[in-house]
């Protein structure tokens, strides 16, 4: 079996940045063997407003779905042109100072990256 090696980012929403405090909401994941790259999320809306009640939970959805759109490739609209998949990657793991933020880029390896993605969704944003 072939093993490929992958990056990702856990997606947080960070409703007030100056407090620092998050809530996982999704994972982009990248491999450049496996010519790979899409994002998932999960937002659990009760979990979310119990976290931070002011949050404007269509606009952090907006701001994921814009984060699935970019691995795509999607352009236009105000969306970026950015080319192929690691440049598209780059801009969606750099810090940004947004109600959906990136966290640090973590990588492994694995034999089917659309699983990978799944299990780390499952694992990191659905609550335990």
């Amino acid at each position: 079996m072939t093993r490929y090696g992958y990056q990702y980012v856990v997606l947080r929403c960070v409703p007030r940045v100056e407090r620092e405090e998050f809530l996982n909401v999704g994972v982009v994941l990248y491999s450049q063997a496996a010519d790979f790259l899409e994002a998932a999320y999960r937002v659990d809306e009760a979990r979310l407003r119990a976290f931070a009640p002011q949050v404007d939970v269509e606009d952090v959805d907006q701001a994921l779905e814009t984060i699935c759109q970019v691995c795509r490739g999607v352009t236009g609209g105000g969306l970026p042109t950015l080319g192929g998949l690691g440049r598209r990657f780059g801009w969606l793991s750099a810090p940004r100072s947004t109600v959906v933020q990136p966290g640090p880029v973590h990588g492994g390896l694995t034999e089917d990256p659309a699983a990978e993605l799944a299990e780390l969704l499952r694992r990191l944003v659905d609550p335990a």
